[in-house]
């Protein structure tokens, strides 16, 4: 039998009620990059050492998500009843025991925290770095415990699909996403309600959603991060988009190198299928939906659509031309809305709390936030969650504190290898689609990377080429080709064997591939060359190979 609403707040209630009972609270980052610092070794000395404490009663561990600042990783946050909560940042198996002895037990008996081992290791709640993000997608994360299905429903989890189901249509759904304003966080931008509307108005027996979890910009793990810390976040969104549409198959396409995000969304999947929230008539309605989960092999091509389908299907991950677009035609030819990770764990903040809610934040074309992974040279690395709006400078020197060499920030590369490379000097530019394309870069799905003055333009604008040359399905000449040809001309400057008219080839090269590249792939790769040439170019320059009798800078003639 489904679950009951009854039954789902019964849940809802014990949960808090057990949390409750507990006046010490430990959660535990549980993330990939914490595990595999030795956070589940932390976590078992915390809960033996407070059984040898004899405190076990007074203490709950959690594991969580991450929790974002992984470059002082892994973190523990310890919550007493009575008293402000406190971050210790780099915990080791070696003294994690301390977090017991010195920080719990002084504290529940009435005492001062007597830290000696601990020395050192508190990280500030009031660093800029937390208290500048406003965290929507990231809510859960570093909260709620993602094996957990009654921990997620103690969070309101599953109350705004219940609240679609009994008190909404779906053209009411698709509208309140309107209002919204959320547009795919893939990286596209394209906006949701639209796509979902599509796909509504098209007359099929069978209908499919797709959570596309196939993020394959290096330096980029905001998806994994969201599907490892609230994988039920993500199944909700799935529901909801598939009752607006009126789909009852759900499909998500996880890249095989994230077997953490793999086995906690397999596990959300068997827990919500177990008491009914997945399956027929769910949660005692007529409203039907359940979901699977399907692996990529890392062809970064299969992140756009057409690819990903292709891919799903058992052929080689390569696109088709549009129209007909997936919402009309798509999986096995029937109609598809295919959404990213973040995009659809949007959607349930944006069911519960209102569309008008989420587009009061941002700008008048860019809702709502946006999920970074902020890396490279800088002194706070890791997942950060900001209103759309808010300025690059603000991530960047205000949240992530600088480069932290001593050197200034030369550029941000935002948007992996089909972004641009930014420099410092439009800094103050606010992030948003808009914004960022005129910059000659792209949102993309959120990769953020700070460049000193020590990094060479040159040098990673060849790095991100050879990688989508690398990725390249070969399926068109404009790509194929013209990737191949805008390559090797780079590995002529970077030789010091290039020349001026190289250099205007490679212009000339780029543009034709931006025009008539079949896929996005292809149409956005050249994007680091050409910012690099445009912001950067006397670095080319330098580069490029000295005539007969100049100088080649270090005072001696050729």
């Amino acid at each position: 039998m489904p679950i009951t609403f009854a039954e789902i707040d019964a849940k809802a209630q014990a949960k808090r009620a057990a949390h409750a009972t507990f006046p010490c609270k430990l959660y535990c980052c549980s993330s990939t990059g914490c595990i595999s610092q030795g956070s589940k070794s932390i976590q078992s000395q915390l809960v033996d050492t407070a059984k040898k404490a004899g405190i076990s009663d007074k203490i709950e561990v959690i594991p969580t998500g991450c929790m974002g600042l992984c470059s002082l990783g892994p973190l523990v946050r310890v919550e007493i009843d009575g008293q402000a909560p406190v971050l210790y940042k780099e915990v080791g198996v070696e003294n994690a025991p301390a977090i017991i002895t010195e920080a719990v037990v002084p504290v529940l008996g009435g005492q001062p925290a007597k830290l000696v081992v601990l020395a050192g290791k508190i990280l500030p709640l009031d660093l800029p770095f937390f208290t500048k993000q406003v965290r929507v997608v990231l809510e859960n994360s570093g909260q709620v415990n993602p094996e957990s299905l009654d921990d997620y429903l103690a969070y309101d989890g599953y109350m705004a699909i219940r609240k679609a189901l009994t008190a909404m249509t779906p053209q009411q759904v698709i509208e309140e996403i309107r209002v919204s304003g959320l547009r795919g966080r893939g990286g596209a931008g394209f906006p949701t309600a639209i796509k979902w509307e599509i796909a509504s108005k098209q007359q099929s027996d069978v209908k499919y959603m797709v959570c596309n979890g196939d993020e394959g910009d290096p330096g980029a793990y905001m998806d994994r991060s969201v599907l490892e810390g609230d994988p039920h976040a993500v199944i909700e969104g799935m529901m909801l988009g598939a009752y607006a549409m009126g789909c009852t198959n759900g499909v998500f396409y996880i890249r095989a190198e994230y077997p953490l995000a793999i086995e906690r969304v397999e596990r959300a999947i068997k827990e919500a299928r177990k008491v009914g929230i997945l399956g027929k008539s769910i949660m005692g309605t007529s409203f039907n939906f359940d979901c699977e989960i399907r692996l990529g092999a890392g062809a970064f091509v299969c992140g756009e659509e057409t690819a990903l389908i292709a891919s799903l299907e058992g052929r080689r991950g390569t696109p088709r031309p549009r129209p007909p677009f997936p919402a009309v035609k798509g999986l096995w030819d029937k109609p598809t809305v295919i959404n990213n990770v973040e995009t659809l764990a949007n959607v349930v903040r944006i069911m519960r709390k209102g569309g008008a809610w989420f587009a009061s934040m941002g700008t008048d074309k860019s809702k709502g936030t946006k999920v970074f992974a902020l890396t490279g040279k800088i002194v706070h690395n890791g997942l950060v969650e900001v209103p759309m709006g808010i300025t690059l400078r603000d991530i960047v020197v205000g949240i992530g504190g600088g480069t932290g060499t001593g050197k200034k920030v030369k550029a941000v590369q935002t948007g992996g290898p089909s972004g641009g490379l930014i420099p410092e000097s439009k800094l103050d530019t606010p992030v948003s689609y808009e914004h960022l394309q005129q910059l000659g870069s792209i949102m993309g799905s959120g990769g953020m990377i700070v460049m000193d003055e020590d990094d060479s333009v040159v040098d990673l604008a060849r790095f991100y080429l050879d990688f989508t040359v690398d990725e390249s399905c070969g399926k068109c000449a404009p790509c194929r080709i013209g990737g191949r040809q805008l390559l090797t001309l780079l590995d002529k400057v970077c030789q010091g064997k290039g020349t001026a008219e190289d250099l205007v080839l490679a212009s000339t090269v780029a543009v034709a591939m931006q025009k008539a590249s079949l896929c996005g792939l292809g149409q956005t790769a050249p994007n680091p060359v050409l910012s690099a040439l445009r912001y950067f170019n006397s670095e080319f320059q330098d580069r490029l190979v000295k005539k007969v009798g100049s100088s080649c800078g270090h005072g001696c003639k050729h």
